[in-house]
């Protein structure tokens, strides 16, 4: 009799196991290899991306000139951060000329008003000049409208560069001077940093190391910077730009229908900024941090959601190779090792278990940068799994017909 229970005790369990498991055991084998695979070449061959070492940082070596610069911020009801972000700007210790523009985007809250009380309180308030946007034309995105009208107002100005940056960043007192100098010394026309993004909050916490972690999976670092590579990329918050090799591909009007104008923009400089392509560097840097919070999951949800579509040119194929390839790859390596007493296949568990701490070590550089416990790191799992839905929703906004959004104003995309 207790021989007959131990027997229907082992084919309940077995029956349990394949409820949750229908898939024969070779199969989870081949997942949890193929999951393994994907690790091996991320880690060994994707460009080193997680080692998280393109940096710019460090006081910029000495110069006999120093080439005059105009910062182009555009600003739409920024009016809570606008202020502090201007008076980093003429705060900068730069030896040569520097001019602020900022462009007000028809703003609602006062963003003009908080602008020149930022000024106010610098050693030169007359370095700043605000001009308000023209209505936007058909065909144009928002950001990309506030620019062109900011370098249409800046063009009498002798500059050598232009120095994009967003009005929710602030830079530390030296960071232009890192910038110009990187671009004197290589020969560069466009330098651009991934700034420091609020993390505050557990949601920010993880996500936002992992939301940095992610962008330079897609755009390895090291293979942007390489002169010889097509790879292009850009992080809109910080972007300094040979003034020529703008004008070299058309001025802001070449991305006028750009949503994603930063990568644009880097794959036009790229491409034509000078006979032969133009020569471009993205890192990352301590230099210039975010000012704005991301308000928990919610605010993440909708940074990522806006145009994560676009990002894959609104194709079903891509997105649907994207979610299975982001399931395989993050998603499936714990779940298979966590489940090793449900389906018992201890071949796969190790598989799943060698791809899972390859992912973990991969989070840890990221999660330095950031000062975040190295806690977090196994938890790139759940990250992965959430942005894989945010990349979902935001598919879905476009289906339903709406385009993505800069600073409150909601665009149609362009097909």
């Amino acid at each position: 009799m207790e021989t007959d229970r131990v027997a229907f005790g082992v084919q309940a369990l077995d029956g349990y196991r394949a409820s949750l498991y229908p898939l024969p055991m070779m199969y989870w084998s081949v997942i949890a290899a193929a999951s393994l695979t994907i690790w091996a070449y991320l880690f060994v061959l994707r460009g080193g991306f997680w080692r998280a070492d393109q940096r710019l940082d460090g006081t910029p070596g000495p110069r006999d000139t120093w080439p005059p610069v105009v910062a182009l911020v555009p600003a739409r009801d920024e009016a809570e951060v606008v202020g502090r972000c201007i008076e980093t700007l003429l705060n900068q210790d730069y030896p040569g000329e520097l001019r602020v523009f900022l462009i007000d985007d028809h703003s609602t809250d006062g963003t003009a008003s908080q602008a020149r009380g930022g000024a106010s309180v610098t050693m030169r308030p007359e370095g700043l000049t605000v001009i308000r946007s023209r209505t936007l034309p058909p065909g144009w995105k928002g950001k990309v409208w506030a620019l062109s009208e900011g370098l249409r107002a800046a063009g009498a100005l002798d500059a050598r560069y232009i120095w994009l940056t967003d009005a929710d960043i602030a830079h530390d007192p030296i960071n232009l001077r890192r910038l110009v100098g990187k671009a004197e010394a290589e020969d560069l026309d466009l330098v651009s940093q991934m700034v420091v993004l609020v993390s505050d909050g557990l949601w920010a916490r993880l996500l936002i190391p992992a939301f940095v972690y992610f962008f330079q999976k897609l755009y390895p670092f090291r293979w942007v910077n390489d002169a010889g590579d097509s790879l292009a990329a850009a992080a809109g918050g910080c972007v300094l730009l040979r003034k020529d090799a703008l004008g070299q591909i058309g001025g802001f009007d070449a991305i006028q229908g750009a949503l994603i104008d930063d990568c644009s923009l880097a794959k036009a400089i790229k491409t034509r900024g000078r006979e032969g392509g133009g020569r471009i560097w993205l890192g990352l840097t301590r230099s210039a941090t975010s000012l704005r919070p991301y308000h928990g999951l919610p605010g993440i949800w909708r940074m990522v959601a806006r145009s994560a579509y676009t990002q894959l040119r609104y194709s079903k194929a891509l997105l649907f190779g994207t979610l299975l390839g982001m399931s395989m790859t993050y998603i499936a390596p714990p779940l298979i090792a966590l489940a090793w007493p449900w389906h018992g296949d201890s071949g796969a568990a190790f598989l799943a278990g060698a791809a899972w701490l390859l992912m973990t070590v991969s989070f840890v550089p990221i999660l330095r940068l950031y000062g975040q416990p190295l806690v977090f790191a196994p938890f790139l799992p759940i990250a992965g799994a959430l942005y894989g839905a945010m990349t979902l929703e935001s598919a879905l906004a476009h289906w339903r017909g709406r385009g993505g959004a800069w600073k409150g104003r909601v665009e149609p995309l362009s097909q």
